[in-house]
């Protein structure tokens, strides 16, 4: 506490010095130590609006998308903070391409995606289990687990959106009035064919055989 209120009376007292930034700084890193996320962000940022050409421009940069990465809110939450840090970490390797810290900065971006991979597969789960409860919401659960393979291809939770897609198109075929049903017998088929050739040995795979075998029976019976 002692050596924060010296620091911050440093920064006033020297402001837009060397030794003003210097103080900047290490208010920041202080924070930060504290675990005071959101207080050492507000800091790192007044540095590097202030001090853009300080000696410790590229760290205040690093740490600053590494106290919002470490303040990433859990994905049923609002997920602001992980935009924010996202934005920060990018800019921080478009700044600094040659940096030691390159590849850890990328294995944070790929935390911080998955995290909104999660977040909208929760989305989609909920839709799902929400089912045909005041109108079909196995399409929304459809919609927004394709949306969400579009944004994050590279997600750890693929699988998991495939395998939902599969099951909220099979619960939609079955749900269908007759005029659909060959149609979205066939959706069903598609669903899982694309499944099981990109995950051959999946977690989910006996339950994607099951879906298809009873599918498979349905459009023979219709055919």
């Amino acid at each position: 506490k002692q050596v924060s209120q010296l620091l911050s009376e440093v920064v006033t007292q020297y402001s837009g010095s060397k030794e003003g930034g210097r103080a900047l700084y290490m208010l920041a890193f202080s924070e930060m130590k504290l675990k005071h996320y959101s207080t050492a962000v507000e800091y790192f940022h007044h540095y590097i609006q202030n001090y853009p050409k300080g000696e410790e421009i590229e760290e205040a940069r690093y740490y600053k998308g590494l106290c919002l990465y470490d303040s990433a809110p859990d994905p049923r939450l609002d997920q602001t903070i992980t935009l924010n840090a996202i934005h920060e970490l990018q800019v921080y390797n478009e700044q600094y391409p040659n940096s030691p810290r390159r590849n850890e900065v990328k294995d944070m971006l790929f935390s911080l995606q998955d995290r909104l991979a999660k977040k909208e597969l929760l989305s989609a789960q909920l839709y799902y289990d929400l089912g045909m409860f005041l109108g079909n919401n196995y399409r929304a659960a459809i919609i927004t687990a394709t949306n969400a393979l579009k944004d994050y291809p590279y997600s750890c939770y693929r699988e998991d959106f495939y395998i939902l897609l599969l099951r909220a198109t099979y619960q939609e075929a079955i749900h269908s009035v007759n005029e659909k049903l060959q149609t979205r017998y066939r959706d069903v088929a598609d669903r899982y064919f694309i499944y099981i050739n990109e995950f051959p040995e999946g977690k989910y795979l006996k339950e994607a055989q099951k879906i298809y075998s009873s599918i498979a029976k349905q459009i023979k019976e219709e055919e």
